[in-house]
């Protein structure tokens, strides 16, 4: 049994040759601009033939997450860093530079740092 029709492999072989001439565009009305990759081409006639009834496997779904998932997902996930480095090694250089931007931003935010900012000669912002 074929996957995809002769509806579907036309429709791809017209937006290829399209694409070989340089007129294919993306987007909604081609806002997008030329297309420049070959696989986005493809992606780009399946899809038109998807739409035009065209025999063409479903697209593979994203599956949402619910908040208890993504809980569980991030619990694990340290987990497995944490046995990883072991017990008692340090972070590394990227999660270090990470923490360390994450404290500059939060005091950039505070309104006793923008005040500080500010100086003593200029008047309070209304």
């Amino acid at each position: 049994m074929a996957r995809y029709s002769k509806k579907a492999s036309k429709k791809v072989e017209k937006v290829m040759h399209e694409y070989k001439r340089g007129d294919l565009k993306s987007g909604p009305g081609g806002k997008g601009g030329k297309v420049k990759n070959r696989k986005q081409a493809i992606a780009i006639g399946i899809s038109e033939a998807r739409a035009a009834g065209a025999k063409v496997p479903a697209k593979k779904k994203a599956g949402r997450k619910t908040a208890g998932k993504k809980m569980a997902g991030k619990k694990t996930a340290s987990r497995k860093t944490a046995t990883k480095r072991g017990p008692g090694r340090p972070a590394g250089k990227k999660t270090v530079k990470k923490t360390a931007a994450k404290r500059k931003t939060a005091a950039r935010k505070s309104p006793a740092a923008r005040k500080s900012r500010r100086g003593p000669g200029r008047p309070p912002k209304k």
